[in-house]
């Protein structure tokens, strides 16, 4: 066989076969054919329907009523008296800067937990772990958190305590904390 009696015939060759392939291909569709008829002689199911729109009612605000929301919240009350609450000299509660700070004052106070408590002699005490796992014995007016918190009561089932928070104006308010009971 020559060259171009073998260009001729593998192109015929090609085309016969892909007419036998796809000759097998068409095969009974009756299977076919009747499970589409069932798919659509079922009853179509209904979708929930959609739940209503919550109509949205704004907030009117009015700046003659209410607090001033450009002073912070424990700056309530005039001028004055926030920059005499700040004064060196001004009453109310402040932080000692110049004690030695406990060990467990380098924690923040929600990552300390109180697991018990301890008494001997007529001493009572409070156990708590700190984030390292390590327990540690605390009494009446330790100091515990990173907010000034001083120990203020230990009950069987939390440790009260008194903390002194910077309201930015340069004066301190005391509010009250508390660690309960591990599981309690």
């Amino acid at each position: 066989m020559n060259m171009k009696t073998a260009q001729i015939i593998r192109p015929g060759m090609l085309a016969l076969m892909a007419v036998c392939g796809l000759s097998a291909c068409a095969g009974d569709l009756g299977d076919l054919q009747q499970y589409i008829a069932e798919v659509k002689a079922r009853e179509p199911i209904q979708p929930e329907p959609i739940p209503p729109v919550k109509t949205y009612s704004p907030y009117s605000y009015d700046g003659l009523a209410g607090r001033d929301p450009f002073r912070s919240s424990s700056s309530e009350g005039s001028d004055r008296e926030q920059v005499a609450s700040g004064a060196p000299g001004s009453v109310g509660p402040r932080p000692d800067f110049d004690r030695t700070k406990d060990y467990l004052e380098r924690f923040e106070l929600d990552t300390l937990t109180m697991v018990g408590t301890f008494a001997q002699d007529g001493s009572y005490w409070g156990l708590v772990r700190d984030p390292d796992g390590v327990v540690h014995r605390v009494s009446m007016e330790d100091y515990l958190g990173k907010n000034h918190g001083q120990v203020t009561g230990i009950a069987d089932s939390e440790i009260q305590l008194s903390e002194l928070i910077n309201d930015g104006s340069g004066g301190w308010l005391q509010r009250d904390a508390s660690l309960a009971l591990e599981g309690g």
